[in-house]
């Protein structure tokens, strides 16, 4: 099945386009993990089975070039390259080294390069993590939780438990290249007890944690919804307890995006995520076989939900900036419906992620499926941060304080 992206509508001015700035590059296309949840390989679209596992040279190339002609058209300062997958590491700590190379010497003078790779840790090695840090990759890992209990959903394909592996390769990352650890992706689920998850991590030593909903929207919801009546926000509610954690600290141990995001929109601070905000969203996919789309967690939708039509060798990234359904994430205000422009709380939460809008037979113009557990966090985190205002306690107040 395949539906038109939600275009931008009549009503709040539409912004011109703000030129990409993160380039997702698919170094391999399959996994050596099978996790149960996953929207990508379990999920309504199959287009990774008919792409190459890794991308041939030329494509590299012609990426390289592509992002390079980029940064010279809108004279940017610097970019960001994620190397992704699948599981990148399958393609190789020197093809991935290597790969870098390519792009950072097609990039025009005076363009800087932020590079880093998103992995599950379980093919981390002492060497490899030497190779990756040694090519200036910070390295990000993706778990449900610092336990063997929370990460029972992410085996291989054998049906194996992946968190011994991804243990040891997270210890040798902290010991062996810490300049390079760059943090814990973490998928939120309701079943592990907030605190407990939020606690097992700090124990992992990261540098950031990146909370993240289930992928799900209308047509396809995520565990836990729709919510009780009483009981109508549980992630919420799960979200906030971690907060209160985070908090109340008495020194910060680690940056968690979503929070300091959301502290910060409340603030006046534009957000720099795609989950909050009402930012221009600037990152776009390149397949393995060149294909340009938007990023996967679209096709958590519908199949080819986030086609595109274009590729690196006959489209440039300008023509990316075209599409509707680019158009539609950097449209702001403008691309919600009506619902979410009358909100009191649409300048902070934007709608919620794109995703997880979506309403088979009515696309992406709808509040998040979410809803109701981002107005309790947004609420919540005013209620903090007015009453940190109230009683002096020197919280931050910025976004840089926050860092």
């Amino acid at each position: 099945m395949t539906a038109p992206a939600a275009a931008p509508v009549a009503g709040p001015a539409v912004r011109p386009p703000s030129p990409l700035r993160q380039f997702i590059l698919k170094t391999h296309s399959r996994c050596n993990l099978a996790c149960t949840y996953c929207y990508l390989y379990a999920g309504p679209d199959h287009t990774w089975r008919d792409r190459p596992r890794a991308p041939a040279a030329e494509v590299t190339a012609r990426t390289a070039a592509r992002i390079a002609e980029h940064a010279a058209a809108h004279r940017l300062t610097d970019v960001s390259v994620v190397f992704h997958g699948g599981e990148p590491l399958l393609a190789g700590a020197g093809r991935l080294a290597a790969d870098l190379d390519v792009v950072r010497s097609a990039l025009p003078a005076g363009c800087a390069v932020h590079a880093s790779v998103q992995t599950n840790a379980t093919l981390l090695t002492r060497d490899r993590v030497r190779t990756l840090a040694g090519a200036g990759l910070r390295i990000g890992v993706s778990l449900d939780g610092g336990l063997p209990g929370h990460n029972r959903e992410r085996v291989d394909h054998a049906g194996r438990p992946s968190w011994p592996a991804a243990a040891a390769g997270l210890r040798l990352l902290a010991a062996h290249a810490p300049e390079a650890y760059g943090g814990v992706l973490c998928v939120v689920d309701l079943r592990h007890d907030p605190v407990e998850v939020y606690d097992s991590l700090l124990s992992l030593d990261p540098p950031a944690i990146d909370l993240l909903l289930p992928h799900g929207n209308w047509t396809s919801p995520p565990p836990g919804l729709p919510a009780p009546a009483d009981d109508p926000a549980p992630y919420g509610r799960w979200l906030t307890a971690v907060f209160d954690r985070w908090w109340d600290a008495p020194r910060r141990r680690t940056r968690i995006r979503l929070f300091e995001e959301c502290v910060a929109l409340l603030l006046g601070v534009p957000a720099a995520i795609e989950r909050l905000g009402l930012q221009p969203f600037t990152a776009v996919v390149v397949e393995t076989d060149g294909s340009i789309e938007q990023v996967d967690s679209l096709k958590s939708a519908y199949e080819g939900a986030a086609a595109t039509g274009l590729d690196v060798f006959r489209n440039s990234f300008d023509e990316v900036l075209a599409h509707p359904g680019v158009a539609a994430r950097q449209a702001g205000l403008a691309a919600l419906g009506a619902t979410c422009r009358a909100c009191a709380l649409v300048g902070v939460c934007g709608g919620g992620h794109y995703a997880h809008r979506y309403r088979a037979g009515a696309g992406f113009r709808n509040p998040s499926v979410y809803c109701a557990d981002l107005a309790h966090l947004v609420r919540h985190t005013a209620h903090r941060l007015a009453r940190a205002a109230g009683t002096g306690s020197g919280r931050p107040t910025t976004r840089e304080t926050l860092r």
